[in-house]
């Protein structure tokens, strides 16, 4: 593990106003992270409504925004005969499809130079979720500058559509055009390389399947208009056993280093839970099994000119969950998900914006070199 020269959460669920009297708010997660040219620090948090009441003696009900940018949420109904099976997070129909209990969006928030200190918070939905990108909610966003325009990649919800990986762009961050699907459905952590390489557009991304003949990897593809993605390839295979064997998926978009594009990704492992020797023993007895899920922080090194070459990689991760709020309880999985890495303005340090426990967000302060000595060439 690197060490954290200084660490803070940024901002609580309570920290907000929920958009509805019928809502919730229980995330304020997994922001994307750009510094401004004046030095300020823009974060675009996740921010996670659930309904308070999602059933009553005859239906179950699904929050949808409706109209064009606005963030009216209203709710969508369904008789129970309908429902095969439901939780505190969504029901499936008989017919095998799903609807949510909770819905999310995107949240401006104004850091000051150092990355620490909150100068402002938008109001509202600051990138509204339109009929045909996000009605059923806007997710994990990444945002990096190339020359003057700033991209924004981040996951849509649709009844359509489903889940894919959209595009935005935006000449002051603040006023965004909507480009549309960029990676069709089940594909997401999407992150583009803040500049043109080799001529073209290089974006890393992770399509999910059920069907694998290798532990799960990243997928690296190219692109001359940001809009248009092909040539893709995997890459950054884990191994079996492994911390990260049971998921990878991209971080924050590579950072550029003397050494190499420096690429933070999230693994996940089963990871059983200590003490508590009696619940244990009735959760066995239960079927409901001993082990979380554990999500953590890996780095890899990649080459500048060859972004599928990898340099270097931890073997081990370099963050792993460690504040109270990354470490929800014992049922609960334990999650740090980074989706922003910047420079810190002394040069030397980095900046790593996460998601902690799908609840909260946090910064931490780490030294580059102190990543860099966790790499082994390979």
């Amino acid at each position: 593990m690197v060490k954290v020269k200084e660490e803070r959460t940024l901002i609580n669920p309570g920290d907000l106003t929920p958009l509805s009297e019928l809502t919730r708010i229980i995330g304020t997660t997994n922001p994307a992270a750009v510094r401004m040219p004046n030095g300020d620090i823009i974060l675009y948090v996740r921010v996670i409504e659930t309904l308070r009441k999602y059933e009553d003696g005859e239906f179950f009900y699904s929050p949808r925004f409706e109209g064009e940018n606005t963030s009216r949420i209203v709710l969508d109904k369904f008789p129970k005969k309908e429902i095969e099976n439901k939780s505190n997070l969504g029901f499936l129909f008989k017919d095998g499809t799903k609807r949510l209990t909770y819905i999310s969006y995107l949240k401006r928030v104004v850091l000051d130079k150092t990355g620490f200190n909150i100068k402002s918070i938008e109001k509202g939905t600051s990138f509204p979720c339109l009929s045909w990108d996000g009605e059923l909610g806007i997710e994990d966003a990444r945002i990096v500058k190339i020359g003057k325009l700033y991209v924004m990649t981040y996951v849509a919800l649709t009844r359509e559509s489903n889940i894919s990986t959209n595009l935005a762009i935006s000449n002051d961050c603040k006023k965004w055009y909507r480009r549309g699907i960029i990676f069709e459905e089940q594909n997401k952590d999407v992150v583009v390389f803040p500049e043109l390489i080799n001529g073209g557009y290089i974006a890393l991304n992770r399509p999910e399947g059920n069907f694998e003949f290798s532990p799960p990897h990243i997928w690296i593809s190219y692109s001359k208009d940001l809009e248009n993605w092909g040539r893709s390839k995997p890459f950054i295979l884990s191994e079996k056993g492994k911390w990260d064997s049971e998921r990878i998926g991209a971080g924050p978009p590579p950072l550029k280093t003397d050494k190499g594009w420096l690429l933070l990704y999230h693994g996940v492992m089963m990871k059983k839970i200590k003490g508590f020797f009696l619940l244990n023993m009735i959760k066995k007895i239960l079927g409901m099994g001993t082990k979380i899920e554990s999500y953590s922080i890996g780095a890899v090194l990649l080459d500048l000119k060859n972004p599928n070459k990898i340099i270097a990689k931890a073997e081990s991760p370099i963050i792993s969950p460690r504040l109270k709020t990354e470490k929800r309880n014992i049922v609960k999985k334990e999650v740090i998900f980074s989706t922003g890495l910047l420079w810190d303005l002394n040069g030397a340090d980095l900046l790593i914006y996460s998601g902690g426990g799908d609840v909260v967000t946090t910064v931490k302060k780490v030294a580059l070199e102190e990543i860099i000595g966790k790499l082994e060439k390979i």
